[in-house]
């Protein structure tokens, strides 16, 4: 048995290189496809069956559109459909829509559109569902079909599984000529959207456009680049420094809005001398923050800031994932809210907020979701609320950040070979740790006094994903060690 660092590459001995053309092309082009319940996402080209194919395409597509007949127990339905800028978006879109409407849907199609705004018109057209054309932060060779109900929001776990099954057997059926669907090319959501955030009740246009602040963006030639600026100058932002924000699709950098990707903006800023600076993924569900002096505010600490206001302003319940910040909870029981941890995944933490009634909620990926407007993660419902916070606040981006309790969290993930029970050393890990407070909807999660733990599985592959935090990153990586040891020696490596 062997466990390694799974950013080592790792091959077995004696690899066969006598392999025939099908394998080799697979190969070459690295093809992926991964059907989960809550989309089909994967790489452009190569075989049906390997890639996100157009074949895959429809089968998905129709797959989707006979839930959503059965879901809203009517022959006529009514999708809208919405992709970022990527480069293979317009072939899936044509694709996606003509199978929609070879299934008797009647389409919405919005075009380039964040994926928030597209759920967002599910609503407002009340429509019987959505697809989100998106690989949201993957690579450009990446899409995927993100499947909505008719209540905006991501599919449950149910009916993820009746779609999957729909597409396995293909149990669909198509139009004939006389009942195929329309389609509606509808342009007019990112003036809605715009509008939609400018009128929220705790988003104040004029504290912001009072403060007159100089705001950066980093929109990574996506559709970020079509939102952003309009939506920064409903709300009173004049001064704008825009870096990639032509929806090209060739993404600059990796799309991930993580600190070692956001090196340019954090030296523009500096440069530029503005008051903050905003970058957002391509489908702009995520917002990651940079302060004034070029460093960063932290993903895990958008939902923290924006919850902070949110929360002086109106008492309530929040609730985030078990792999995020402990911050939240404690500025929620600063305002004696009560936090609640919901299974990793945006729709475990939309079912926990509204069983909690939490007035605001996310994930620690920079995923705001405010019930106000919609249960979703919404960078720009997230713009319009920390504008607000920090032209209320009257302190600078750093200030602001430096306000929280200072928490660091490490993120490992250790390859196990696969005769291993990795189901097993979780329950071993659990038992070990039964004295302190544990945590089991989702892998297990061992929370200490001062520091918390959370292991989950791989459900593809004999791995555990470890996330840790702590006051420090040392002390972060160091239970991370110690729980690596755990899994070791109850492994028997």
């Amino acid at each position: 048995m062997e466990i390694f660092n799974s950013k080592r590459n790792h091959f077995p001995e004696g690899w066969n290189h006598e392999i025939d053309y099908k394998t080799k092309l697979k190969q070459n082009i690295h093809m992926t496809l991964i059907k989960s319940i809550s989309g089909i996402r994967g790489t452009i080209g190569g075989l049906p069956g390997e890639g996100l194919s157009p074949l895959d395409v429809v089968k998905f597509t129709a797959a989707y559109a006979a839930w959503a007949k059965e879901n809203t127990n009517k022959e006529k339905i009514t999708i809208v459909v919405g992709r970022d800028a990527r480069i293979s978006g317009p072939m899936v879109d044509k694709i996606v829509v003509g199978t929609l409407m070879g299934c008797g849907a009647n389409v919405i199609n919005l075009g380039l559109s964040t994926t928030p705004t597209t759920e967002l018109a599910v609503t407002m057209e009340n429509a019987d569902g959505g697809i989100i054309l998106t690989a949201s932060h993957n690579p450009k060779q990446w899409n995927a079909l993100k499947l909505l109900n008719n209540k905006g929001e991501f599919l449950s776990g149910d009916d993820g599984k009746k779609i999957l099954a729909i597409a396995e057997q293909e149990a669909f059926n198509f139009a004939e000529v006389d009942a195929l669907g329309t389609v509606e090319e509808n342009d007019t959501y990112i003036q809605k959207h715009v509008d939609h955030v400018c009128n929220l009740e705790l988003v104040d246009v004029d504290a912001i456009k009072k403060a007159n602040f100089k705001v950066a963006i980093d929109c990574v030639n996506s559709v970020g680049g079509t939102y952003l600026p309009p939506l920064l100058k409903a709300l009173g932002v004049n001064n704008i420094i825009e870096l990639y924000c032509e929806p090209n699709g060739q993404f600059p950098h990796n799309p991930e809005p993580l600190p070692e990707n956001l090196t340019e903006i954090s030296a523009l800023i500096k440069e530029q001398k503005a008051d903050v600076g905003f970058v957002v993924d391509p489908d702009v569900d995520r917002l990651a923050i940079v302060n004034e002096d070029g460093s960063m505010f932290g993903e895990e600490y958008t939902l923290v800031a924006v919850s902070d206001y949110i929360l002086s302003q109106k008492k309530g319940n929040t609730v985030s994932n078990l792999s995020s910040t402990r911050a939240l909870r404690d500025v929620t029981e600063k305002y004696n809210g009560t936090y609640t941890a919901a299974a990793v995944g945006e729709v475990n933490v939309v079912n926990k907020m509204k069983e909690t009634n939490a007035v605001i909620g996310g994930e620690g990926n920079g995923g705001v979701i405010y019930p106000e407007s919609h249960y979703g993660r919404d960078a720009l419902v997230g713009i319009g609320l920390f504008l607000t916070h920090l032209a209320k606040s009257g302190k600078t981006c750093s200030e602001m950040r430096a306000s929280y309790p200072e928490y660091f969290i490490s993120k490992n993930k250790i390859e196990l070979t696969p005769e291993l029970d990795v189901d097993k050393i979780l329950v071993d890990v659990k038992e070990k740790y039964k004295n302190e407070q544990v945590n089991d909807i989702d892998g297990v999660k061992i929370d200490f006094p001062d520091k918390w733990v959370h292991l989950r599985k791989s459900n593809t592959e004999p791995i555990i994903r470890i996330y840790s935090e702590a006051q420090n990153e040392e002390k972060a990586e160091e239970l991370a060690e110690m729980i690596i040891q755990d899994i070791k020696t109850i492994a028997g490596i």
